[in-house]
């Protein structure tokens, strides 16, 4: 089930991270300033996390653990998701959905290829492999092809 379900949320994220970034976009236009949209988004998002968290929750971490975690992992994830989505808010409106999402999935898959192959945070290392750069060339390639005019 795995093998196919988990694909398919995956792409599911994906769809609702282009609403997302659109309905944030537009916000942004309407309040003249993306950086308040991006204020909004995430104030909103905490308070459905919190309560997604308080509705699913089993147990919290012990204080043992949460004391071992590197201070910088506190707000270095947030720091760059401000700063991405910020960047999608003030770009979908310039450049359109479309473009932006394609550009910013580029980016995303190359650093991507790049952190996995040298196991970068701490994650499973996946070695660039000829498979893996001809598939980079034929998004970048179907990404040219989207955004030529």
């Amino acid at each position: 089930m795995n093998q196919l379900f988990l694909p398919l949320l995956a792409f599911v994220g994906g769809i609702f991270l282009a609403i997302q970034g659109s309905l944030n976009a537009h916000l942004g236009v309407l309040l003249k300033n993306p950086l308040l949209a991006s204020v909004t988004a995430f104030f909103s998002s905490m308070i459905f996390a919190v309560t997604f968290l308080l509705l699913s929750a089993k147990e919290m971490p012990a204080w043992n653990d949460i004391r071992q975690i590197p201070s910088y992992l506190w707000v270095a994830g947030g720091f760059f998701s401000v700063l991405g989505i910020s960047i999608y808010y003030y770009t979908i409106p310039r450049l359109g959905v479309s473009t932006m999402i394609s550009l910013g999935l580029c980016g995303q898959l190359l650093f991507a290829v790049i952190a996995g192959h040298f196991g970068w945070f701490d994650l499973p290392t996946e070695p660039i492999t000829i498979k893996r750069i001809l598939g980079v060339l034929s998004m970048i390639t179907g990404i040219l092809l989207i955004n030529l005019k």
